[in-house]
């Protein structure tokens, strides 16, 4: 049975800089997805053409469109890059860039060529849970969300605050404060 052999990381996209490669349906579903979750990202965008609804996006958001064909100097001042571009050459160019320069890349819908996915993810308040089918099926971890979103209340942000209220008032060590906070949630997973 094949393994998914991801490293699950959470960003602080406001202290990154992503650029999104491309103009269109692909792109603008990439750029909803990372500002739903991190509203404050920075994002450059680069494409010749922009569909409409992704320029209102832009307007709204901390993002930076270029209207440009891809060239490797866009890569300088970037972190992470998403390549969504309908052109496969491009995407690869844009992905052997990227390695060239020690880059994160996600070329869409193309896993080879990728060093992370944007799996599903639940958010509530400060509870955010990330899902990943390993690339294999985005359609299983939309279904996942959806039953998480469900499954987590809506006051779970309640418990987090008063769990880290009660974690800043144990005076023990390490080891311990672990396990008096792992006694003090045992529970949480019946109740929900």
């Amino acid at each position: 049975m094949e393994k998914n052999n991801l490293y699950p990381i959470f960003l602080k996209t406001k202290n990154l800089n992503v650029l999104i490669v491309g103009g269109g349906n692909v792109a603008e579903e990439k750029l909803t997805f990372l500002l739903k979750s991190s509203p404050d990202a920075n994002v450059t965008m680069v494409s010749p053409l922009f569909r409409e609804r992704t320029i209102e996006i832009v307007n709204t958001g901390n993002v930076k469109r270029i209207e440009d064909v891809y060239k490797n100097g866009y890569l300088k001042d970037n972190h992470i890059v998403i390549a969504t571009t309908d052109n496969p050459e491009v995407n690869i160019k844009i992905y052997e860039d990227c390695r060239a320069q020690s880059k994160l890349i996600n070329v869409a819908d193309n896993p080879p060529y990728c060093d992370f996915y944007m799996g599903g993810i639940v958010t509530k308040g400060n509870v955010k849970v990330a899902i990943s089918t390993n690339g294999k099926s985005p359609t299983t971890a939309k279904r996942l969300r959806q039953f998480f979103e469900d499954v987590i209340p809506e006051n779970i942000d309640d418990l987090v605050n008063n769990l880290n209220v009660y974690r800043k008032t144990i005076k023990d060590d390490f080891e311990q404060k672990v396990k008096k906070l792992n006694e003090f949630t045992k529970g949480l997973v019946e109740k929900i």
